[in-house]
């Protein structure tokens, strides 16, 4: 079954829209940096969201006693026109309770390959890389 999703962008001042969606939500993009985030900057918290919603709700699903979770997203981009994204850095930070690393493995590869269509997109166009990091509830670093 399809999905059409739209979205509206209404000029507002120097660089800056203001997006609206088809669910009622609203973003303010600034190219300068001002009034809102960069486009480029969305995408990467597009894709740390995707991301970071597909692999909490595998590790949800397989018990896993998860009680704090980041993730951080880093994007090089070309210095030239267009300026692309060359490389993209996905780290998933995830603290808890004896959390197991094959299940965050996993996860992040069911995010990457099927649930995480920002993911599975940018991977097509750029050098996608995902690690993880795991905290012990209760230790510092």
């Amino acid at each position: 079954m399809t999905e059409t999703m739209n979205v509206q962008a209404t000029y507002t001042a120097n660089m800056a829209f203001k997006i609206e969606t088809g669910t009622e939500h609203s973003v303010t993009l600034d190219g300068d940096h001002q009034a809102g985030a960069s486009p480029m900057e969305l995408l990467l918290a597009s894709l740390a969201g995707c991301s970071g919603m597909s692999v909490i709700s595998i590790l949800q699903r397989k018990k896993e006693d998860v009680t704090n979770y980041k993730v951080h997203v880093q994007g090089v981009r070309a210095g030239d026109h267009p300026k692309v994204f060359e490389e993209i850095t996905v780290e998933h930070i995830i603290t808890g309770h004896h959390i197991n690393p094959q299940s965050i493995e996993r996860a992040i590869e069911l995010a990457e390959t099927r649930y995480c269509g920002v993911s599975i997109m940018l991977g097509k166009a750029t050098n996608l890389k995902h690690s993880y990091h795991i905290i012990e509830a209760g230790q510092f670093l």
